[in-house]
């Protein structure tokens, strides 16, 4: 098989070195995401961070096109692989390309893969259905957002499927974990729910003029909202907000930085409300940190979330949050300590809480310094891999040890090896 990317490395044609026992993980996702997606930078992130001296990493990409890639995910997929995370792209067409899989279950068996990660649903679904195939000794499914309310395949089948075949579930906040035993049925005693919060690396802004980019002066207020244009981010509710601020606040702007299938119904109602002028949709950007560093006060008014990495950037940048108490946003933030919460779905009190940080900018630098000082205290993506690392290690241990075994998994016949570095050291958490 020829590589995939001229120049880039084939993870199928780079055997093991010799006597090399750290622990092989490959992490499933859908796509790259470059320009954003939080499980999506979660996973690049965490594959970085493993301790190289006891893993060893393989990001395969599942719908990564065949080809040449775009010059971002050229320069995204050459920094993996410069710190050392291979990356394997299935370029898998749609949900029926099956064979697009048998690269991933060779791969999977010659390289003596020790676990398996799938990030989202889709991922955990197909990471459930390969791992064992292959015989992986650990499969762990990872749901960074739950959404699922009317959509009863999907439950039944983290129930039936990704919980039955996976050594862990991991919830990236109480509230989703909460929801799996609940609303999905997920029995705590059989199948280990792990809670996980997210974290982020510290956003680094280039320091760019993107005020002067964007044809927003210095002086004029701006508001900023890092988010997919999905509907569960109610991103209509800022819309109306905005149109409530503007006669108190001349020249306000508000920005929108994402893509997604809202984006029809935000230019409707832009163009309705005749705020033209005054709310732009960006897009996806690749220069985010230099918008948030930019703006003066940055929100998300979601009514569903677990931990979203767009409200630790604005923390870890320590800019006033205006967010709603949905989800597990309140366990990033303390109102009127790290920020302002809000109900969902309520444009006047989102339109008085940014009022409220445009008013008074002392009161608005106090909590972002704040939010900072906890971001970096409780948010960090090294922090998370720490405890990822534990996990596995845990897991492979009751694979490996007679008197800690886990509950028996469908898998192909054959002895599981015990890596030495699944062993914790001293001193290990």
């Amino acid at each position: 098989m020829m590589p995939l990317y001229p120049g880039i490395c084939d993870p199928l044609h780079v055997p093991n070195g010799p006597g090399d026992e750290r622990i092989h993980v490959v992490s499933l996702i859908d796509d790259l995401a470059v320009t954003g997606g939080g499980a999506e930078t979660m996973a690049r992130e965490l594959a970085l961070r493993l301790d190289p001296t006891r893993f060893r990493c393989t990001l395969c990409v599942t719908r990564l096109s065949p080809g040449q890639p775009n010059g971002a995910e050229l320069a995204l997929i050459r920094e993996l692989e410069g710190q050392g995370v291979r990356v394997l792209s299935l370029a898998r067409r749609g949900k029926l390309h099956l064979h697009a899989w048998r690269p991933l279950v060779s791969y999977l068996r010659r390289e003596r893969v020790q676990v398996l990660h799938g990030h989202m649903f889709g991922s955990n679904v197909w990471a459930a259905l390969i791992g064992p195939l292959a015989g992986v000794p650990v499969v762990v499914a990872h749901e960074h957002g739950w959404s699922y309310e009317g959509q009863p395949m999907r439950r039944i089948l983290d129930r039936v499927l990704v919980a039955r075949s996976s050594d862990a579930i991991i919830a990236s906040s109480e509230l989703a974990r909460a929801r799996m035993i609940e609303v999905e049925r997920i029995d705590p005693r059989r199948t280990r729910l792990e809670y996980i919060r997210n974290g982020i690396a510290q956003p680094v802004p280039s320091g760019r003029p993107v005020r002067a980019d964007l044809g927003i002066s210095d002086g004029a207020p701006l508001v900023l909202a890092v988010a997919r244009l999905d509907p569960y981010k109610s991103l209509p509710v800022l819309v109306q907000a905005a149109a409530q601020l503007r006669d108190e606040f001349p020249g306000l702007r508000v920005a929108i930085a994402g893509e997604g299938r809202e984006r029809g119904r935000l230019e409707r109602l832009i163009a309705e409300l005749r705020l033209g002028d005054v709310v732009r949709l960006l897009g996806a950007r690749s220069d985010v940190p230099d918008l948030i560093a930019a703006c003066d006060v940055a929100t998300l008014c979601s009514y569903s979330e677990t931990t979203p990495l767009a409200i630790m950037e604005y923390m870890a940048l320590e800019k006033p949050v205006v967010a709603t108490r949905a989800g597990g946003i309140p366990d990033l933030i303390e109102d009127r300590v790290e920020g302002l919460l809000i109900p969902p779905g309520d444009s006047s009190a989102l339109a008085e809480a940014i009022a409220t940080l445009l008013r008074d900018p002392e009161f608005a630098r106090e909590l972002g310094r704040r939010a900072g000082e906890r971001q970096r205290r409780d948010f960090s993506i090294d922090s998370v891999a720490r405890r990822v690392e534990a996990l596995y290690r845990e897991l492979l241990l009751a694979r490996s040890e007679p008197t800690l075994q886990l509950r028996p998994r469908r898998r192909r016949p054959g002895r599981v090896r015990r890596p030495q570095s699944a062993t914790p050291r001293d001193g290990d958490g």
